[in-house]
């Protein structure tokens, strides 16, 4: 199929969530050069120099992104952009969001889910290219995670450090560090980043 003119931008900070998500898109458009923004908070200078077919852009950390969203609506710089959100965001701050008038996508969708939600945008139903949309099914882990296993693996994808981990699940760190330990070992993955990919490609930790 022909493919669209433009890239992808993923304006969102370091972290192992964004890695799971460049890579989902990378393997299903293998074609299309994703291009990745550390500071969403230089997403407004960006976007006056160089337009894009889509753009992700993380809300969930940086509290500079919302006035940036709704200064780029005003002026019609990016009439496709897909904002993440967080399940904790104060209610004030989705409604925020929400009046841009930008599609909203939890930031624990399932691959399947994201991998939906950019095809609608980059290639709407009357549009004559798009971007073919793969049917995914959700590939259980060799070896069936624990509940608590898996709830390690959220806070770890999470960007949450073995202290924060122990904290919330209220466990030791040592214990948190078994888990993480078990985890790899489940998988095949050699590290953390491995791990995340992974888990995020294959769905294992769909909300």
């Amino acid at each position: 199929m022909t493919m669209p003119a433009g890239d992808v931008l993923v304006a969102a900070p370091p972290s192992l969530h964004r890695l799971g998500l460049v890579a989902i898109l990378r393997e299903t458009w293998p074609t299309v050069v994703i291009r990745v923004l550390p500071g969403p908070d230089q997403l407004l200078v960006l976007l006056t120099q160089q337009r894009f077919a889509l753009v992700i852009a993380d809300a969930t950390i940086s509290s500079c992104l919302l006035p940036q969203l709704q200064q780029l609506r005003t002026h019609g710089l990016c009439p496709q952009l897909l904002v993440l959100t967080g399940r904790h965001q104060p209610l004030a701050v989705r409604h925020c969001l929400a009046q841009t008038g930008y599609p909203l996508l939890s930031r624990h969708a399932s691959p399947t889910e994201v991998i939906q939600c950019v095809s609608g945008l980059l290639c709407p139903p009357d549009a004559s290219s798009h971007y073919p949309t793969p049917t995914r099914r959700r590939v259980e882990p060799p070896t069936p995670f624990s509940r608590r296993e898996l709830e390690v693996l959220r806070l770890v994808i999470a960007d949450c450090c073995n202290q924060e981990i122990a904290d919330r699940l209220f466990l030791s760190v040592r214990t948190v560090e078994s888990h993480r330990r078990a985890l790899l070992q489940k998988t095949g993955a050699k590290t953390l980043v491995g791990l995340v990919v992974q888990a995020m490609r294959e769905g294992w930790v769909a909300a």
